[in-house]
């Protein structure tokens, strides 16, 4: 296996991670991600272009019954990736209001919108046709472009696809490199550069593959030439696809992290959510599930998911004050300051410790009357409330029931007294 087989593995599977990767967003994500549907269309598309590259499957493939089918099967799947990849320009970029002046890059959006349908289905159905008409199939080969070179049927079918092809890249070159400009956060600036940057190679790969097939046609070059000629290009077009598929993540790693810390907030909470729904099963809209089966709930977004929670806890809370009196909180203060000399633990210890005791009580059949006081929160947003939560739900975990006994005890205590 030589250096460049190995490198058309690796980007088939990179191309076929990151398909994976984005597809549950992209399918069952929100709108904002169902937009993106298209997005992920192109590199589902685009991965299975490159696994039929890669030597295995084409020379498997090449060998079939119909002869150099890879080729074909590449550039079918290719086609509808960048068909999708320009659904995904249109989507972007094209939406703005009639009234007024309409940005140049947004005209040309909707100008692409018009023929990217039309130009697709052109070139499968010529790609069809010129293949099983016009191209020199009788012997597999194993590097079609430099085995066909010289070959006018084999270039008039790649001409028809590197047509297609480099028109696609330079739209998009086009209107990334506009994004580019007016991208304020790093992150994004530097991912959209990533793909410009692919796309202007992907220009290059076909400007130069075209002219090499032509010049072929007139002079036949030698085949250690045209062998080399198609593995250097081949390693240019395989340093595309690595810049695509890497700028194309970027962007969305913001997205990941937040995700990622709210699935860590999520499992994190889910003992003391899970036991305030057990305790309130009418709380919450579905019977709370185990830790496994709520983090791989996908049809509600990560975010929304945790709001829910914070409400359901909160709610949840608001219930218990009914079964418990005034002095417990003051009883969970003095057992949270006992436990830790650090006031910034104790607060959240507190808190657990008046839930797990208002627990305690609703379960031995406290009835219910007025409100009992609760300590107070100071959150000012989601991320607030989120943290806050996590902090007391981890202290939650480590109270024992003799603890939970000891405060209910206290007070008794300080009622008694008082």
């Amino acid at each position: 296996m030589t250096p460049l087989d190995l490198a058309g593995y690796l980007i088939a599977g990179l191309m076929t991670a990151v398909a994976i990767w984005r597809m549950p967003a992209a399918l069952w994500g929100d709108e904002e991600d169902k937009r993106r549907r298209a997005l992920w269309g192109c590199y589902a598309g685009f991965a299975v272009a490159l696994w039929t590259k890669t030597r295995v499957v084409r020379i498997g493939l090449n060998d079939s019954p119909v002869t150099d089918l890879s080729v074909l099967l590449k550039h079918y799947t290719a086609t509808a990736a960048i068909l999708a990849i320009l659904s995904y320009i249109v989507a972007i970029y094209g939406q703005y209001p009639d009234a007024g002046d309409i940005p140049r890059h947004v005209r040309f959006a909707r100008t692409i919108q018009q023929v990217a349908a039309k130009a697709s289905v052109a070139t499968l159905v010529l790609l069809t046709v010129l293949f099983f008409t016009v191209v020199d199939r009788s012997v597999p080969s194993d590097r079609f472009v430099s085995d066909h070179a010289g070959q006018w049927g084999a270039t008039l079918y790649m001409s028809v696809f590197y047509l297609y092809l480099g028109a696609a890249s330079a739209v998009c070159a086009y209107q990334w490199a506009l994004a580019t400009a007016g991208a304020r956060l790093r992150h994004l600036r530097v991912g959209l550069g990533m793909m410009t940057f692919a796309m202007f190679i992907g220009v290059g790969y076909t400007v130069s593959r075209t002219l090499f097939l032509w010049i072929s046609v007139i002079d036949r070059p030698s085949p250690s030439f045209a062998l080399q000629f198609d593995e250097v290009t081949e390693a240019a077009q395989l340093v595309l696809f690595a810049f695509f598929a890497v700028g194309a993540s970027i962007p969305a790693l913001s997205k990941g992290r937040r995700r990622a810390k709210l699935w860590r907030a999520q499992g994190r909470l889910h003992v003391l959510w899970y036991e305030l729904m057990t305790a309130f099963p009418d709380q919450p809209f579905e019977p709370p599930q185990s830790l496994r089966r709520e983090l791989t709930r996908f049809d509600t977004p990560a975010d929304l998911r945790i709001d829910r929670w914070a409400a359901d806890i909160a709610d949840a809370v608001e219930k218990l004050r009914h079964y418990v009196p005034d002095s417990l909180l003051p009883a969970a203060e003095t057992a949270a300051a006992a436990d830790t000399p650090d006031s910034a633990k104790a607060g959240p210890l507190a808190d657990a410790y008046w839930i797990k005791a208002a627990l305690a009580a609703r379960s031995s059949g406290a009835p219910a009357g007025p409100a009992g006081a609760v300590g107070t929160q100071y959150a000012t947003d989601q991320d607030g409330e989120v943290a806050w939560l996590v902090q007391v739900a981890a202290a939650y975990r480590t109270i024992t029931d003799d603890r939970t006994r000891h405060v209910l005890a206290s007070m008794t205590d300080m009622e008694k007294t008082a």
